[in-house]
């Protein structure tokens, strides 16, 4: 069982930047996927950015050119850096892991709330 902590939510203007960070109790490496997922109230949960072991990224349409995912398996931690943030991505942002037995996300962290006001 693979444990997440993410942090480096909080408040932020529009246009300005976060960096969330998410530690993982085990070697990141051991997942074959690792993603960013985020919840806004009233609406259901999407997939923010995904990297895999084979290198690749993914990005939903809205935050392409100005958020970025990195995984540093020295250090089990995954970041999303933000820029140019807008209000609607104000949300609870989570951590997920994805082992290589299942093509479901199924280790989550508890979630770090980002809001951006205008």
């Amino acid at each position: 069982q693979v444990q997440l902590v993410e942090s480096g939510g909080g408040s932020v203007q529009a246009g300005g930047s976060l960096r969330l960070s998410c530690a993982a109790s085990e070697d990141l490496s051991s997942q074959y996927c690792m993603g960013w997922f985020r919840r806004a109230p009233g609406k259901e949960r999407e997939a923010v950015a995904t990297i895999c072991r084979d290198g690749s990224t993914t990005y939903t349409d809205s935050v392409k050119g100005r958020f970025a995912i990195s995984q540093d398996n020295a250090k089990n931690t995954l970041t999303l850096h933000m820029n140019s943030l807008k209000p609607e991505d104000t949300a609870l942002y989570y951590c997920a892991a994805r082992p290589a037995w299942t093509a479901a996300f199924v280790y989550w962290g508890t979630g770090t709330q980002v809001t951006v006001s205008s």
